[in-house]
């Protein structure tokens, strides 16, 4: 390879690319973009435009972002070290997580300085760089992961429909005794239950570790698509009626509206109980007392800050959970 003339990645730029490169994405599509990214942005000489990117060997790609990152390191006085301890780890992650390719392994069998990048690393950075930092400092990571709640290493997916099972379900896990973090649970909101359909179709191609999916209760004809594909390791789980915000707790709902209107007297608690969606419910709530617009994502953060104890646990949410932590136990003997 002719001389490089390289423009140093700064110490914020780094940390950037090994955070993506260390995410829950497919391994092939996030080392690419984040090492093209970088050659085609700190590669000064030989200048590699996007289209020859199409012809380079997977191992050419790699050996230039691997000389710019550990080029990019000594300039900020941070000696090479031929520990690749943490390089070994995470190869050995992506292909337990994942089925890869020899052409994507060839992206992974770097010889990045991850032992010198480690030390920019402080106490307060994302779940993936902190247990980076771990993989050089210790053999037992999931013990690790249990005692920091790490969330790396993932051992399970969860597919679901909308943000507000994303957020309200680590947070109900919790209460229930199953932690996602410490558990290496990571859950995912497709956005729609047809967008659920294709993400299972796209992970149960690639992933090796098993999918816990969570639809609606409209969602039967989803359910047979999926069943058509549905993996031995895998499960789905079907609401018994309606959306997640139907299975919440009538008391946590009413607590939440009292800490979005500051008073609780003026909204009537018998409105909760009809027999009708508790969205609609609630987007009424919201227009007739000249709140603002009812927005699933910042109703469920608001549910989120006002659950409080084992009451908040509907039954369903507590079957939910259940089934969630049986499957992680099948799954790890």
């Amino acid at each position: 390879m002719e001389k490089l003339k390289i423009k140093p990645l700064t110490k914020e730029q780094l940390k950037i690319s090994i955070d993506r490169l260390t995410r829950f994405k497919n391994t092939e599509v996030k080392y690419l973009r984040v090492f093209k990214d970088i050659i085609s942005n700190n590669l000064i000489l030989p200048k590699i435009k996007k289209q020859d990117f199409d012809i380079l060997d997977y191992k050419i790609i790699k050996d230039l972002a691997e000389k710019i990152i550990n080029f990019s390191l000594e300039n900020l006085g941070i000696r090479y070290d031929n520990d690749f301890l943490i390089n070994q780890r995470l190869l050995d992650y992506e292909n337990n997580l994942f089925n890869i390719s020899d052409q994507t392994n060839a992206l992974l069998k770097n010889k990045i300085n991850y032992k010198g990048f480690i030390s920019l690393i402080s106490d307060n950075e994302v779940k993936n760089l902190l247990w980076l930092k771990e993989l050089g400092n210790t053999e037992d990571i999931i013990n690790r992961r249990k005692e920091l709640s790490l969330h790396f290493p993932i051992e399970k997916v969860i597919i679901c429909e909308g943000i507000t099972e994303e957020t309200l379900l680590p947070a109900f896990g919790d209460l229930y005794g199953l932690n996602f973090d410490k558990n290496g649970i990571h859950i995912i909101s497709a956005g729609g239950k047809n967008q659920v359909v294709k993400l299972y179709y796209e992970l149960s191609q690639s992933l090796k570790v098993p999918i816990f999916v969570l639809l609606d209760k409209d969602a039967e004809e989803n359910l047979k698509s999926i069943n058509l594909h549905l993996r031995d390791l895998d499960k789905i789980y079907i609401l018994h009626s309606g959306e997640f915000e139907d299975i919440l707790p009538i008391s946590l709902i009413e607590r939440t509206i009292a800490y979005a209107f500051k008073n609780i007297s003026l909204v009537d608690s018998q409105l909760l109980k009809q027999n009708m969606p508790k969205v609609k419910i609630l987007e009424e709530i919201f227009k007739t007392r000249g709140l603002h617009e009812f927005k699933k994502s910042e109703f469920a953060n608001m549910v989120k800050i006002n659950i409080k104890n084992s009451e908040d646990l509907s039954e369903e949410i507590k079957e939910i959970l259940a089934e969630i932590e049986a499957q992680n136990i099948n799954c790890n003997k």
